[in-house]
Parts: C-alpha cells; sequence; structure tokens
C-alpha cells in the first residue's frame, strides 16, 4: 500500500464533526489533499450493495459524476439518464441527499467523488417505488472563502444545441453559501413513421402517418441556499426557479389504406415554470442519536398551446388548450441510534400533492369524441417506515417495514369519480441476507414487496388528438401496482452475478385499440396488467493497468398476456465500457453496446447489433481547465424501432432517432467545492410522478 500525504501546518487533535463540517478553530490550517492508492479491488459487494471506490482510480480525473456512472458494472447512461440494468432509473443520492435534477452530475466532477455505492435492494426507508438507489459520497473539501466552477458544452447532432453553468459558494467558520445558474438550447430531430392494421367492418383497414419532429427548447435554472453548521447541529436551505419554453413541431402526412397522403403539420407551444423550496435540520444527539428533518414544497404550472393544420381543403384545423398546475407539499422525519449492535432508523413521512388538468378542444366536430374537460387529482399520503441493520462475523442482515396510507381522490369536471376515487392501507416489507466467504467473494439474497403507483401524467382522463383517426390520452382507473421481488446477488473475484425474479400484480402498459366513435378512431392509452419476469446479468470488471473494462451480459424474460396475445420474446444484451489512462493525462472511454429484438411489457423493440460512443478528455493548468471531446452512436447504428400488437390493431413504428454527433466541454474551475445542500427530499417519489 502507497500512501501519500500533504500534511497540517499545525498539530490538530482528533475531532468527529457532524456532516463533515470544518471546525471554526483558528489553530485549523487548510487540508490540501490525502491520496491514498491500495491494493484492493475497485469495485466490492458489502451485503447487498456495490460499492466501486472512485479515488485513486483510472476514473478519478475522467470528467463528471455522468462520466463515471457510465463506467460502473450495472449501470447506463444515456443523454444524461441514469439506469440500472433490469431495475430501470434509480433514486441517486449525494452524500445523503438526494439528487433532484440532472444537472447536479452534470455539475458535479469525477475528481471529487470518493465512491459510489449501489442497491439493488434498497430497503423500506427508500419509500415503495425504489427499485434502486445509487449513493454518492464525495470527497470533502475544506476550503475557505470562494469557489467558482464553470462549464460551457457545445453538440452537433442533427441540429446544434448549447448549454453554460455557473455555480459559485462563499464559506466563512460554519456558514456556506452557494448558488448555481444554468441556460441550456437543446434542438433534436427525429424521423419515423407509424403504420397501423386492424379489421374494421369486416375489412383489413390501414392507418399510417410520417413524421419529422423538430423540438428547440430553451431550459433555466435558478438555484440558491445555506448550509450552517454547529457543533453537533446543522441545518439549511434552497430555492429553485426553473423555467422552460418548448416549441415542437412535427411536419408529416397521414394516409388510410390506398389513399393518397394528406400533407398535416403540427404545432406545440409549451411554457412551464415550477417553484422548489427545501429545508433540512440534521442533529446528533448525546453522540448515539441522528435525527434528521426534510420539508419539501413545489409548485409548477404549465400552458400548451397544439394547433394540426392541413395543405389539403376540406380538412379544418383542430387546436386545443391545454393548462396544468399542480403542488407538493412534503416532510420527513426520521432518528437513527445503534440497537442490539446494529443500526436501527426509524421515521415517518407525508405528503400533500394536488394536480388541476384544463383542457379545451376548439374544433367542434372533434369535440364530439374528444370533449374538453377539467380534471383534479388529490393525493394524501402517510408512511410510517423501519429498519433494521447488523454484520456479524461474515453475515450481514438488513430487515425493513413500511406502512403507508394513501387517499386518493379524483375529480371530472366538478364532480367526485367514485368509482376511481380510493383509499388503501400498504404494509410492505423487505429482508437481505449476506454472507462473505473471503475479501473478493460474497453472496446476498434479498426480498422485496413494494407498490408502483403510476405517474400522475398517466391518471389524467384528458384524451389528445394525434391524427384524423388516432387519439392518445391516460386512464384515471388505473390502480396502484404490487411488486414481489426475489434477488440474488453474487460476487467472485472479478465476475459478479445479479439474477431477480419479479411478480408484478396490477403494473400499467400501453395498448392500442379501437375507440367508440362514428369513425376509424384508434387510441392508445395504459391499462393496468400481470407480468413475471427474469432479469440475469453477469458481469466482468477488473482493473487491469490503466486499463478499465467493464463486459456485461444479460438477459430479460417475461411472461405475459395483455390485450389478446403473448408477449414472451426474450431480450439478449451486452455492454463492453473501456477506460483508458494515456500519456500526457489524457483519458480514452470507449463504449460498445447491443441487444437482439424482445418484449418489454407490451412492446417488441428491435435489434441493436453493435452501437458505439467514444470520449477523450484532458486536464490543464494544474487540473483548473477540463476539455473533453466526445462523440455518440459513432456509426449511426442504434435502432429505435419498435412494434406493438394488442386487441387486434398491429402497430410498427420506424424512428431514427437524433443520437449521432459530438459534443465539446469546457470546465473551468476555482477552489470547487462539492458540498452542497445537505437535506433530503422529503417525498421524492410524489415529485418523480409530478
Amino acid at each position: 500500500m502507497h500512501i501519500r500525504i500533504c500534511f497540517l501546518s499545525a498539530l490538530l487533535p482528533t475531532v468527529f464533526l457532524a456532516s463533515g463540517e470544518e471546525p471554526s478553530d483558528s489553530l485549523v490550517r487548510e487540508l490540501q489533499e490525502i491520496v491514498v492508492t491500495a491494493d484492493q479491488p475497485a469495485t466490492r459487494l458489502e451485503g447487498n450493495v456495490l460499492v466501486s471506490t472512485i479515488t485513486g482510480s483510472n476514473l478519478q480525473n475522467l470528467g463528471t459524476a455522468l462520466d463515471v456512472l457510465a463506467q460502473l458494472p450495472l449501470m447506463k447512461v444515456e443523454d444524461g439518464a441514469v439506469s440500472v440494468a433490469g431495475k430501470g432509473i434509480p433514486d441517486v443520492y449525494i452524500d445523503g441527499r438526494p439528487m433532484r435534477d440532472g444537472d447536479e452530475l452534470r455539475n458535479l466532477s469525477s475528481s471529487d467523488l470518493k465512491k459510489v455505492e449501489l442497491l439493488l435492494a434498497p430497503g423500506a426507508m427508500y419509500g415503495n417505488t425504489t427499485e434502486a438507489v445509487v449513493r454518492i459520497t464525495t470527497r470533502k473539501r475544506f476550503w475557505k472563502g470562494f469557489s467558482f466552477t464553470n462549464r460551457a458544452a457545445a453538440e452537433k447532432r442533427r441540429c446544434w444545441s448549447a448549454s453554460d453553468m455557473i455555480d459559485a459558494g462563499w464559506r466563512s467558520g460554519n456558514l456556506e453559501l452557494f448558488a448555481t445558474g444554468s441556460v441550456s438550447r437543446y434542438d433534436s430531430r427525429i424521423k419515423g413513421t407509424t403504420v397501423n392494421r386492424l379489421e374494421y367492418d369486416g375489412e383489413e383497414a390501414e392507418i399510417g402517418s410520417s413524421q419529422d419532429n423538430r423540438a428547440p427548447s430553451t431550459v433555466g435554472v435558478v438555484k440558491a441556499g445555506f448550509n450552517f453548521s454547529s457543533g453537533a447541529h446543522s441545518a439549511g436551505a434552497y430555492y429553485r426557479y426553473n423555467p422552460e419554453h418548448v416549441d415542437f413541431c412535427n411536419e408529416g402526412s397521414e394516409w388510410t389504406g390506398t389513399t393518397a397522403p394528406v400533407r398535416r403539420r403540427i404545432d406545440r407551444d409549451i411554457r412551464s415554470r415550477s417553484h422548489l423550496a427545501a429545508v433540512y435540520y440534521d442533529g446528533n444527539l448525546a453522540g448515539k442519536c441522528l435525527l434528521h428533518f426534510d420539508g419539501t414544497f413545489r409548485r409548477s404550472s404549465s400552458t400548451s398551446a397544439t394547433a394540426t393544420t392541413y395543405a389539403e381543403e376540406g380538412y379544418a384545423e383542430v387546436s386545443s388548450v391545454e393548462k396544468k398546475n399542480s403542488s407538493l407539499y412534503a416532510g420527513k422525519l426520521y432518528a437513527s441510534l445503534p440497537l442490539f449492535k446494529g443500526d436501527f432508523t426509524t421515521g415517518i413521512q407525508d405528503s400533500y400533492t394536488h394536480t388541476r388538468l384544463d383542457y379545451r378542444m376548439l374544433n367542434q366536430a372533434v369535440g364530439e369524441y374528444i370533449p374538453s374537460g377539467l380534471t383534479e387529482t388529490r393525493q394524501k399520503s402517510l408512511a410510517a417506515f423501519a429498519q433494521w441493520n447488523r454484520t456479524f462475523h461474515r453475515f450481514s442482515l438488513s430487515a425493513g417495514l413500511r406502512y403507508e396510507y394513501v387517499d386518493y381522490a379524483f375529480d371530472k369536471d366538478g364532480r367526485r369519480d367514485n368509482d376511481v376515487s380510493r383509499r388503501n392501507h400498504l404494509l410492505t416489507p423487505d429482508i437481505s441476507l449476506g454472507y462473505s466467504f473471503c475479501d473478493d467473494a460474497s453472496v446476498s439474497i434479498s426480498y422485496k414487496m413494494s407498490t408502483e403507483k403510476p405517474p400522475y401524467p398517466q391518471l389524467t382522463g384528458s384524451l389528445n388528438y394525434v391524427g384524423i383517426h388516432e387519439i392518445e390520452g391516460g386512464n384515471p382507473a388505473l390502480r396502484d401496482g404490487r411488486m414481489h421481488n426475489l434477488q440474488v446477488f453474487g460476487m467472485w473475484r472479478g465476475f459478479i452475478l445479479q439474477a431477480s425474479f419479479m411478480r408484478s400484480i396490477d403494473t400499467y402498459a400501453f395498448v392500442k385499440e379501437l375507440y367508440p366513435a362514428p369513425t376509424l378512431q384508434l387510441m392508445m392509452h395504459p391499462v393496468n396488467i400481470d407480468v413475471s419476469a427474469l432479469n440475469l446479468f453477469l458481469v466482468w470488471s477488473r482493473p487491469v493497468g490503466k486499463w478499465t473494462p467493464n463486459f456485461t451480459v444479460g438477459v430479460y424474460r417475461q411472461w405475459l398476456e395483455a390485450g389478446g396475445g403473448r408477449h414472451d420474446r426474450p431480450i439478449f444484451s451486452y455492454y463492453l465500457d473501456n477506460v483508458v489512462a494515456l500519456p500526457f493525462g489524457m483519458r480514452l472511454s470507449v463504449n460498445a453496446h447491443g441487444q437482439t429484438s424482445g418484449d418489454m411489457h407490451t412492446n417488441r423493440f428491435g435489434t441493436t447489433w453493435f452501437a458505439l460512443d467514444a470520449s477523450i478528455s484532458r486536464s490543464f493548468f494544474n487540473e483548473s481547465l477540463d476539455v473533453k471531446l466526445s462523440a455518440t452512436d459513432i456509426f449511426g447504428t442504434l435502432n429505435n424501432d419498435w412494434t406493438m400488437d394488442t386487441y387486434g390493431v398491429s402497430m410498427v413504428k420506424r424512428q431514427s432517432y437524433d443520437r449521432r454527433g459530438v459534443t465539446l466541454t469546457l470546465t473551468y474551475k476555482f477552489r470547487p467545492r462539492a458540498s452542497r445542500y445537505k437535506g433530503e427530499a422529503a417525498s421524492q417519489s410524489e415529485l418523480d410522478r409530478l
């Protein structure tokens, strides 16, 4: 083991501080750096947690936190979105508090990461809907005074996009102030065709359309807050304002059977804004009990005006206006303390969510089958949870229990719909047992029961005009799903095995079917389904000198009967990620992936045999300036096609996504700090559903 330490300029007694805060004693001098390089695996299994050490690895100077996550086992990053193999989108925590927008990972430097933990069997504390958790721990920096980071990026795909972010902070004694501002201009272009075939009035019918979509958008974020720490107590708050403007345009055509295509243009102007305020308190009582409180308030509003116009005579313009307002009040209080030689956490969590959607169809003829409507949803949720963890000898045990009461009310045009409104009492347990054979061989088995709550946009009763013969809409009658998940997780040297079997009752999937109307109309909307699924992934990941490879092969197989058919074709996939430390301080990453055609819920996705992404980066001026050049879908081989066959309607969708391109990113750092607001989302699951 090799250790390099830059010493303190004065002697400092050992002090334990809450939240990693710096003591205000004037004898303390700046701790410049601690670098530890150890002969240990970069990734190891601790119970049911996969822990990857970033400090001292080839990933330390890769760029941003997103760049690091893209190279870790079982994780994937695409267009800034993080996903976990077999688990979907995880909850992400940074230094104990949840991430609320993707910019946090873009703004967090890889050199500030200490370790990344992947929980594939999160306990009761994380909520019923959480299937995976990514916990990021940063390296604590004890700088005083002013810090500043500026990150600018320019991207060229089919269209140009650009973004700029400024992050500033000031620290003195126990007080830390921080502020972030960013503006982004995104533009993309997607082309494709959709063909539906069915039997209508005893004859075969075909409904088709072509699309050429542009969606230029301008997004802004302004965020400011503070952290204050005194002894064993700390508190903080922040406010965030997020405006957005999207100018969507779709130029294409529609046709039925052998008739000539009708040229069509869809324009949609979307303006939205959101306000979010959060506060937290963290206290260490009697040196043994940690007390934590979070409060969150969010209010958002959006207005969408849509106009569909046709070039040929005889087709009237179809226009609609949609106004949506939502608000969230949430609180979370928990305490952690030692119990029976383990760690015990218990707490309560509550939230109130209100969403109001006012949809107005301005075309009288279309209004006959897509009527205007005012819908409102209100949900009150109260939860209590308890979690206990203990490690003894080579065994690790985790057990939890969560109780949740949900009161959901749905109003249509001012009247309560008792068939949709409901009250639920939910009790969900989880348990995990792990055993370590040696330092590089361990196994764990876990079971978790959880619920799945549909996103609020899927619970609305409004319908949207898509074309002369097509409608899309939500389903207010969707029930909350129940999931049973049994998982085995093992590691031996550089090999990792993850296998899980999940039984979902009343989860939701999209179907397409005939809609009762005077003319031929198809409707796509979500419905409840029951499905069983097996996920199996085998990973090899072990650093080899300056090369850090990560090779994954997997299969997803489901058993589902829905919409009058079976959907059970397996999907085989692979991922090959590589990071190489080159001479002159350069870092190269080359990632390839592919998958076979197969079913996921009611969708059958197309085959991508080989897709390649790559990037090269280097730091200058003592790591103050980072320059990175990256390329995505280099050979333009990514397949985005998919099909659906439900209720007698066979749909084939051919798409050409805007994924191939290059990006140049410049990052300047002046004494940057990783620590920021230390609170948590009082109800992260409700924020995600909004």
